[in-house]
């Protein structure tokens, strides 16, 4: 049977989950591309200078992709969602309108500046612009969260005649999950942009092509990953503590925690089975559950059996999503670490075991952001607004299965063409920097960079 709820479910999934590896990258890049030009413009540096052109060609690449791709989200509020845009329209139409007004402009008036303008405008101008970008990728990253905090925690409204009206804006903004999503999410942006540019430094760097560029991207994204990621592990703390006062059958998912109890276990490693509510085959940590969860090694954790079945999240989904994020978070600090050693006796830029495992490392940081956002939609899961509205309620009611199974096919065939090809373009982009013998970019005469072969740079100056 081809049920419209399942489908417009997993055909939302296809979408999102594709489009949020594109603002993964360019809000993380944009206050790279900013920071880069900071340098350039103070130190009159010109090797920041083709840092910062070279990574510009590549966000401007994943901006289009991500303009293209996110059109398709508020479509499909319409098409397969009518009657959740119906409830929630006065609440969080709004708020995706000030995304637009404050972010998308801001963003895509200046970008053009950024690409366009760097022989046209005072260097000033140019660098004014790289921060308007960088902000305008923060700002839009803000009105999202806020939506989709909205949606998880809501408060400031009052329900008439079932529609959701503003009763006090400044809660339905700063809804109480907000904060620690959006610190999260920022961070995890951040970290992921920051293993693209280590990783293709580390690239450059094997082939032998433009060390001082390729040193200088490897320093400074290990440098903000020894800050960053342990910062985030701070900030999922929080997130979690929050999780457990504001959606305890989300935490109880993730955690495939059935009882209500006191010093609970961890579960490392399970296999839950919600049709019989228990786990099998589970690695259990005496009472470091209790501990992790609510900071006290006594701490009580509700479990799932505390609300009806109908209530449940799917518990396979945020449970094993959770944990690989969690995982990958630990490669993470492991490499950073790692890396920010080498540093001492100038290995670093030597260590060939380092540079390739930090190669293959590159998308490590969005298969992170990919499990995360599982973690925290199907734990949301069966509400579109949490403890109100539930998803079954909120598709259209007059959609047929067909036809979403229709458009389902017809946006895979679409995605797995245009991502592919952006890829393509942005991986073009890298490889004629290292294998053509020109520097990333070049502007106005300024002083190009030698082709320097990694063996002949040891012991230059860090970054």
């Amino acid at each position: 049977m081809l049920d419209p709820v399942i489908l417009s479910r997993l055909q939302y999934a296809w979408v999102i989950a594709w489009h949020i590896l594109l603002p993964a990258i360019t809000v993380g890049l944009g206050s790279y591309i900013a920071f880069v030009e900071t340098l350039s413009f103070v130190t009159k540096d010109a090797v920041w200078l083709r840092i910062s052109n070279f990574w510009t060609r590549i966000f401007a690449v994943a901006f289009g992709m991500g303009v293209v791709s996110g059109m398709t989200l508020p479509f499909q509020f319409g098409t397969n969602w009518s009657r959740f845009s119906d409830a929630t329209a006065n609440v969080i139409s709004p708020l995706l309108a000030y995304e637009g007004l404050t972010a998308f402009f801001l963003e895509a008036g200046f970008l053009g500046v950024l690409l366009f303008g760097r022989r046209l405008v005072p260097r000033w101008a140019h660098l004014v612009a790289a921060l308007m970008v960088a902000a305008g990728t923060l700002i839009s990253t803000f009105w999202i969260i806020a939506v989709n905090s909205w949606m998880q925690t809501p408060t400031g409204y009052e329900v008439i005649d079932g529609r959701f009206f503003p009763r006090d804006w400044a809660a339905v903004i700063f809804s109480p999950s907000f904060p620690y999503r959006l610190a999260h999410s920022i961070a995890a942006f951040y970290i992921t942009t920051g293993f693209v540019v280590l990783g293709v430094g580390a690239w450059l760097l094997r082939r032998g092509r433009f060390a001082p560029e390729a040193r200088r991207m490897v320093s400074s994204s290990l440098w903000l990953l020894l800050g960053l990621v342990p910062l985030q592990f701070v900030l999922g703390d929080a997130h979690g503590l929050n999780t457990l006062e504001r959606q305890p059958a989300k935490l109880a998912a993730i955690e495939a925690r059935w009882d209500t109890g006191s010093r609970v276990p961890l579960t490392l490693f399970a296999i839950p089975d919600q049709a019989h509510a228990t786990n099998h085959m589970a690695l259990d940590v005496p009472v470091l559950g209790s501990l992790i969860l609510t900071h006290d090694p006594n701490g009580t954790v509700k479990g799932l059996k505390a609300w009806p079945p109908d209530q449940w999240p799917p518990v396979l989904f945020p449970f094993f999503a959770f944990r690989i994020m969690v995982g990958l978070g630990v490669l993470m600090l492991v490499a950073a670490a790692w890396g920010n050693a080498l540093r001492f006796g100038g290995r670093l830029y030597r260590s060939k075991w380092f540079l390739r495992i930090a190669t293959w490392a590159s998308p490590i940081g969005f298969l992170a952001v990919i499990a995360g956002w599982v973690t925290t939609e199907t734990g949301r899961q069966p509400w579109t607004v949490y403890g109100l509205m539930r998803t079954s309620d909120s598709v259209t009611p007059s959609l047929s299965g067909a036809s979403v199974l229709a458009s389902l096919i017809a946006y895979v065939v679409v995605y797995l063409m245009v991502y592919p090809a952006g890829l393509v373009v942005m991986a073009e982009i890298v490889r004629r920097a290292s294998g053509t013998g020109e520097a990333p970019s070049v502007v106005e005469g300024q002083q190009r960079s030698v082709p320097v072969r990694a063996a002949d740079s040891e012991g230059a100056p860090d970054a």
